[in-house]
């Protein structure tokens, strides 16, 4: 396998420590705070139900037991982190990646590096905490983000029934725009930046200001976005698909954070207004590997969400026209999905076994030899896009100014990659020496910010 030339980050520094100190913490008591509540809703649904279903009270009340159970145990992890304990093994919990986490775990007590604050970044994450909920009867395979993503899917209501709007108003230029790639590179460079900016993992760094800024389409906002953007391939990705014209290619789209919606926008667009792909797969994780992952279950639920006329509150500044554009948008989603033009990879030949990969504790760099029908699938892509994943480069220390493909290892060449990523972790690779000293001594945290 292919080993990077350089050390990974040091979790104890100053961008490391916060993460372990502030963030993942904050994540956790988000959790514990979550279940609270559906326990106390539970409580009030057992009284409810006390003279007039008692196999239903029994059912609720045991939940409320193994709820509380769950809460204590992510309490004491959480007394563990804070305390740079060592890792515990991942139980046999009948879920993926048991075997290759506790091995990967022994591996890091042979350098030391089992505790909180010294283990790896792209080990140390939440795939104990999927444990905690498998092994109760009635919370197993239970997402404990999936209120924060669908709270915040519902507060983006006003910039989605904008962009349903505007996918719309398309509808009378296709015919022309198939024929125009200037025009069409436009709005491509629109739908990429929208796609680019709207990462919702940062919900304990953002202000609703923040965001709703970051929700603006149009071409004002696309250059006020030009100066934060430090390695932009843009004119070049578009030049590399013009050549796709007409090929019926696949593109496949390596989910990461939600918000979805914009991914299913920008596969719309590249499907619907231009010539250039017939088909799109999406690639979703089996569970949250980082707090706010789309899976599968999040991809049906968006597309419910969205062909409801009561998901979205409604504002003064609705339309009726805009709910009707939205209608239609989404109904042409559903239809793609339903013909297969739209596809989740789990619904693929082998397509749930290759999809464990993205889950496992590793750089994406080991695909070929850890998940070779992966690795064999993406090579038949016309376009591969991954959302925001620093498992691209791998936890490492790579000199600001490495060229993006040597840092991605053996996957240079593999396949045509396409990385959308805003900086949240201090790796970063591609960036000009001079561009990267600048930014140190303007905004120290320019790496882990997001912005």
């Amino acid at each position: 396998m292919f080993k990077a030339p350089y050390p990974p980050y040091d979790p104890t520094d100053t961008s490391g420590y916060e993460t372990v100190v502030k963030r993942w913490p904050i994540i956790l008591t988000n959790i514990i705070d979550h279940v609270h509540r559906l326990l106390h809703d539970m409580t009030l649904e057992a009284q409810q139900a006390h003279n007039s279903d008692a196999s239903k009270v029994e059912e609720l009340s045991k939940k409320v037991t193994e709820g509380q159970e769950i809460i204590s145990e992510i309490s004491r992890l959480k007394y563990r982190m804070a305390r740079d304990h060592e890792l515990e093994e991942i139980p046999q919990d009948g879920d993926i990646l048991v075997a290759e986490y506790n091995a990967d775990l022994e591996s890091l007590k042979q350098t030391s590096q089992n505790t909180w604050f010294k283990a790896p970044w792209l080990y140390a994450e939440y795939r104990l905490i999927r444990t905690y909920f498998n092994q109760k009867t009635y919370w197993r395979g239970f997402d404990p983000f999936s209120t924060p993503k669908e709270e915040m899917f519902k507060s983006s209501g006003t910039a989605i029934y904008q962009i349903a709007t505007t996918m719309h108003e398309l509808e009378s230029e296709k015919a022309k725009l198939q024929g125009e790639p200037d025009k069409l590179e436009v709005l491509f460079k629109e739908m990429i930046q929208m796609c680019l900016w709207l990462d919702l993992s940062l919900l304990t760094h953002l202000s609703q200001s923040d965001i709703e800024h970051l929700q603006t389409v149009g071409k004002e906002a696309q250059e006020a976005r030009t100066e934060f953007i430090l390695k932009d391939d843009q004119a070049a990705v578009w030049s590399y698909i013009k050549t796709l014209a007409n090929q019926g290619k696949r593109l496949d789209f390596v989910l990461d954070n939600v918000q979805l919606f914009t991914d299913f926008v920008f596969a719309d667009f590249l499907v619907t207004y231009t010539p250039y792909f017939s088909q799109v797969v999406f690639h979703p994780k089996l569970f949250p590997w980082f707090v706010s992952d789309v899976t599968p279950t999040d991809f049906a639920k968006t597309i419910s969400s969205l062909l409801s006329t009561t998901f979205f509150p409604q504002h003064s500044t609705t339309s009726p026209d805009s709910v009707a554009h939205l209608q239609q948008m989404v109904t042409r989603w559903q239809n793609y999905i339903d013909r297969g033009i739209f596809t989740l990879a789990t619904d693929i030949s082998n397509g749930q076994k290759m999809t464990e990969f993205w889950n496992g504790p590793w750089p994406y760099w080991n695909m070929n030899e850890l998940a070779p029908e992966l690795g064999q699938w993406l090579s038949g892509s016309g376009l591969v896009i991954f959302k925001g994943d620093l498992k691209l480069a791998g936890d490492v220390k790579w000199p600001v100014s490495t060229p993006f493909s040597t840092a991605i290892g053996p996957l240079a060449g593999s396949f045509p990659l396409l990385s959308l990523r805003t900086n949240k972790a201090d790796v970063a690779v591609g960036i000009d020496e001079k561009v990267a000293e600048d930014l140190d001594n303007r905004d120290e945290k320019w790496r882990v910010s997001g912005k």
